[in-house]
């Protein structure tokens, strides 16, 4: 509850999706519909964002899904109710509906959808059992080719499975652009904290930019507390 309220104060225009670890465990709904009266409306989960800004459109995918295709926990059934994956697609492409063509399309989710492969190191690859499978969300997927018909998204944000994976010391694919131009983008660094070699504290965020409604920059970075750069990942260029 305490990151809700201190997310609400962010003085920045801010759009939130819960994810799994978000929902409680009171199996009622009650911790998650508190959540969400908490976030109101940043929480974009099956909507668009409704702000001011006339330069950007961002949508939410299912709510608190934990990947693995299509599945609801008891909490987001007592939040949301028995919602199918046919009504969940068609929640998602709704709110697609409801972004200008004019301005990019933006799609927020906690897990990323199927499709982008089933190694472990895929953005969605399940890395902690043998075989790994692609462990996206089958809703997601469903409602992006749905979209597609009528407009490219631009790019579609996500985390769930993290970016150190669970065997060696390998790391998973974090950036994926598709034949259609979309940017899937893991967000999912694992701890968000960390040391660096002199023991200072370093946060990590993902980093995207726009210009002129075309995505021109992608790149994972990491801070300083005083807010200087001490390091980043460049995924994506255009200069």
């Amino acid at each position: 509850m305490r990151l809700a309220k201190a997310i609400r104060k962010l003085p920045i225009p801010t759009a939130v999706i819960l994810g799994n670890h978000d929902r409680g465990s009171d199996r009622t709904g009650e911790v998650l519909r508190h959540q969400l009266n908490l976030l109101g409306d940043l929480h974009c989960g099956w909507r668009m964002r409704q702000w001011k800004l006339s330069s950007l459109g961002v949508i939410g995918g299912r709510p608190c899904s934990s990947g693995g295709g299509f599945r609801l926990s008891q909490e987001v059934l007592g939040a949301f109710g028995p919602i199918t994956l046919e009504e969940s697609v068609r929640r998602i492409i709704l709110a697609a509906d409801q972004v200008p063509v004019s301005i990019p399309l933006v799609i927020l989710a906690h897990s990323g959808p199927t499709g982008l492969g089933s190694d472990a190191s895929s953005p969605c690859g399940r890395d902690w059992k043998v075989p790994s499978l692609d462990w996206g969300d089958k809703d997601l997927e469903l409602a992006i080719t749905k979209i597609r018909e009528k407009r490219i998204p631009d790019l579609i944000v996500f985390g769930h499975m993290h970016h150190s994976l669970k065997s060696g010391s390998r790391s998973r694919s974090t950036f994926i652009k598709d034949r259609w131009g979309t940017v899937y983008l893991n967000a999912a660094s694992v701890p968000r904290h960390v040391k660096d070699s002199d023991g200072h504290t370093l946060r990590h965020l993902s980093w995207v930019e726009f210009i002129d409604g075309k995505l021109t920059y992608v790149a994972h970075k990491w801070f300083r507390k005083d807010a200087s750069l001490a390091g980043e990942h460049i995924l994506l260029e255009k200069k």
